[in-house]
């Protein structure tokens, strides 16, 4: 059951509702809790992609968000991604785990592979893919010019238990590898999908980035699941990437990767035992606007 919660304006930082985890993906993830609340919140970069669903799992607080909204209405360049984290962030989100469906650019990655990467390409066109824009925000503060490492764009304290949680239900995931964002919503041609495999890289995506970078601003640890749907068109021989296909693929799979979520949820460490170097992203430096 789904209660809904007052309108909460959280543009200043209010933290509405204690959730220390969060979890980006659909209803499919939340949908079955006994006891969700669902809560909307307002940001300084408008609204996020839709309500926070907020529940319990293994006792610990989760805020679901879906990502594409819960109809799926939202194509991935159209995504409020800035909304999005901040609006986790401002209801106590720490740490996210990100599940998303992936093509596989090597023949061994087929449908039903999860990897788990560690790197991040991004190939994106048209994203606003940071809170330092010097643009003004609408209480009147201007964000510095901050300049956020983003080496290893992924938490290793996250990667580690979703590993964990993976091998848990016997489903041995591919630890590591690179996720190469593209702008979307349309699929690779076959020679774009030639040359990301000829790069090296592991697996495509439309909505792993700007996520990482923007978590990483906002202080965030954050972890990428990729569950590889279909082979992309230039590790196959047959007529490409369909969305039906995608879709089939991965409603086969959602219940395996809502277990490993959970699973995953219950190993991610206290607050106070975040140790990662997620924790102090910004180094001391002064961001030029209170984070939520």
């Amino acid at each position: 059951m789904v209660n809904k919660a007052n309108v909460a304006n959280t543009g200043g930082g209010a933290n509405v509702e204690g959730a220390g985890i969060g979890v980006i993906g659909g209803s499919g993830f939340y949908s079955f809790l006994d006891d969700v609340t669902e809560i909307q919140v307002d940001t300084p970069y408008g609204p996020p992609s839709d309500s926070l669903f907020l529940g319990e799992v293994a006792g610990r607080r989760v805020a679901f968000l879906p990502r594409h909204g819960r109809g799926h209405h939202l194509p991935p360049h159209r995504i409020n991604y800035r909304a999005n984290l901040w609006a986790l962030r401002s209801v106590g989100v720490r740490q996210v785990l990100a599940p998303c469906a992936v093509g596989g650019l090597r023949p061994e990655y087929g449908p039903g592979t999860l990897l788990v990467p560690d790197q991040l390409v991004d190939r994106t066109k048209s994203r606003v893919n940071t809170y330092f824009d010097g643009l003004p925000l609408p209480d009147g503060t201007v964000p510095n010019v901050v300049h956020v490492s983003l080496a290893d764009p992924y938490c290793p304290a996250g990667r580690a238990v979703a590993l964990k949680a993976a091998r848990g239900r016997d489903w041995e995931p591919v630890d590591g590898g690179t996720l190469v964002v593209i702008e979307g919503p349309r699929f690779s041609t076959r020679a774009e999908s030639l040359w990301h495999q000829a790069q090296g890289w592991s697996v495509v995506g439309m909505t792993g980035h700007p996520e990482a970078a923007l978590a990483r601003e906002l202080e965030l640890c954050y972890t990428s699941l990729t569950l590889v749907t279909d082979l992309d068109a230039g590790a196959e021989t047959g007529e490409g990437v369909s969305h039906d296909e995608v879709l089939r693929v991965f409603a086969a799979n959602v219940d395996r990767l809502r277990g490993v979520l959970f699973d995953a949820v219950a190993g991610l460490p206290g607050e106070d035992e975040r140790g990662c170097l997620c924790v102090s992203a910004l180094g001391g430096m002064d961001p030029g606007f209170a984070l939520p």
